[in-house]
């Protein structure tokens, strides 16, 4: 038994092996991407800005948490040392969802087929740039705090009322969620399926709706609750409290809260604002609902899946935007819910039913990456120098050779004395000058959207004084004046002006 045991584990161990390293094969051409991709640009720039002593929020600006920055700003805003730590972030997430997998499906010594097909499925989609797994999103971080979490409730799940030890693990899985959080606002969604997971699993399956009844029921609840409460709320009350003291809690809460409600209503609205997304939490909640009304019935297993599913689903559907890199979040639970497909018999048909459905409206609603074997096609080209760098970093977005021409004309034109000003929505142009904008604001298009973009930036300008301002081909004039310019050069389209003095 135990050489059939260690065998057994030996096969999960080579399994492990090969999925992770064909998940860094996959992965490995994001490490040579030029520098193309917008988001990313803006997330360098703050990186930069931050170990260059800028406040976050006040004096360099994006809405999302800290975190994402704070990435960037430990790597020193280089592409290839992030994409890196994205990578390795990635192989962590695919190793924690595999022993996810293990609790959820091969409880009893089964299900191991069930595990390797979840597990492989979650780990090829993570990989592939068809849901821009190769970008350095907040996504690509958060997954591994969130799974990790997931694999610590569930492993508790027996003990959650029965053992102190429990407690520290609900409060480490709240920690990780915290974490989440941090990166990204939407890591609640994944607090609050996990609180029900462990609600649902903890009640009586038949409960009586009398005062005294209830406290019974939930009383037992509440310290387990606290714990995984003050986890979550920890790295959030600290990150709170550093900005507090530097006085930035506000532009802290207005960034990554107030502005982003304008944000999530954009594509909400449905006779009345964010009227969408009430009709979507009306189903969530519907949908809750019926598992609670379910809890008997179904395994433990399958209101894990089921219930982080739907938050899931909830949260790549949040602001009602079709932006690929949304989809990230929800694969954990996707590829978890095609193992349930196969591995809960008793209610198959139902599992495939709502698996097929929400196939077709991702299908329909999200933009997908579908250039994939063009993708490695050009990765191939650049190793074999078969093709010219132009060409190569062309393919990722033909305006990038521009960027790289205008940089290496920008570095020979300056000293690390000299500033810049950039009218465009490409912030890497700032990394690959290896300079920072005159004002908070990185790109055109936060500078237009934001009541006080325009003011400070040109008070930025008045300030630093920069060389040369580059208008890109796609922006009209910028809304400062450029007395003190001259139009001096032209890139490709691209309009650089001149300081006079």
């Amino acid at each position: 038994m135990k050489l059939l045991a260690k065998a057994e584990k030996n096969k999960d161990i080579w399994f492990l092996i090969k999925v992770s390293f064909i998940f860094f094969l996959l992965r490995l051409p994001s490490l040579f991407e030029p520098n193309w991709y917008g988001d990313e640009g803006i997330y360098q720039v703050l990186g930069t800005g931050i170990r260059a002593g800028r406040l976050l929020y006040k004096e360099v600006f994006d809405n999302k948490p800290p975190l994402l920055y704070l990435i960037y700003a430990i790597f020193n805003s280089d592409q290839f040392a992030v994409r890196l730590a994205s990578l390795v972030f990635g192989i962590l997430a695919l190793i924690l969802f595999f022993l996810l997998a293990k609790k959820l499906f091969n409880q009893n010594g089964e299900g191991r087929k069930t595990v390797f097909i979840a597990t492989s499925v979650f780990g090829l989609l993570f990989a592939l740039p068809l849901l821009e797994g190769n970008i350095a999103n907040a996504e690509n971080f958060m997954l591994f705090p969130i799974i990790t979490a997931g694999f610590l409730i569930f492993s508790f799940r027996e003990k959650i009322l029965q053992s102190k030890k429990s407690n520290k693990i609900l409060f480490v899985s709240g920690f990780l969620l915290g974490l989440s959080f941090l990166f990204k606002i939407v890591g609640a969604f994944d607090f609050v399926a996990f609180l029900v997971f462990i609600i649902l699993i903890n009640l009586p399956h038949k409960l009586a709706f009398k005062s005294s009844d209830l406290k019974n029921y939930f009383s037992p609840l509440v310290k387990p609750i606290l714990y995984f409460v003050s986890g979550f709320s920890a790295p959030i009350f600290i990150t709170t409290i550093y900005f507090f003291i530097n006085g930035a809690l506000g532009d802290l809460l207005i960034a990554t809260f107030v502005q982003n409600v304008g944000y999530v209503g954009y594509g909400n609205k449905l006779f009345i604002p964010q009227g969408f997304l009430i009709l979507k939490l009306l189903l969530l909640i519907g949908f809750l609902v019926f598992l609670f009304s379910k809890r008997a019935k179904f395994s433990k297993t399958t209101l894990f899946v089921l219930a982080w599913f739907a938050f899931s689903l909830f949260n790549a559907y949040f602001s009602q935007r079709p932006y690929t890199h949304y989809v990230l979040v929800l694969i954990p639970s996707f590829s978890l819910l095609i193992g349930l497909v196969l591995w809960d018999k008793k209610y198959q048909i139902f599992n495939l039913v709502l698996l097929m459905i929400s196939l077709l409206f991702i299908f329909k609603d999200f933009n997908f990456y579908t250039k994939i074997i063009p993708y490695y096609q050009n990765f191939s080209s650049f190793i074999m120098s078969t093709n010219s760098i132009s060409s190569y970093q062309a393919f990722f977005d033909r305006k990038t050779p521009t960027d790289y021409e205008v940089a290496q004309f920008i570095k020979s034109k300056t000293t690390s004395k000299d500033n810049i000003f950039i009218w465009g929505n490409n912030a890497q142009l700032y990394t690959l000058t290896n300079k920072l904008p005159p004002g908070k604001y990185t790109v055109a298009y936060h500078i237009t959207y934001y009541k006080d973009g325009a003011k400070n930036t040109y008070d930025g300008i008045l300030k630093t004084k920069p060389k040369f301002i580059i208008v890109m081909p796609s922006q009209n004039m910028p809304p400062i004046p450029l007395a003190n310019y001259n139009k001096n050069y032209d890139i490709n389209n691209v309009l650089i002006y001149e300081r006079i003095f």
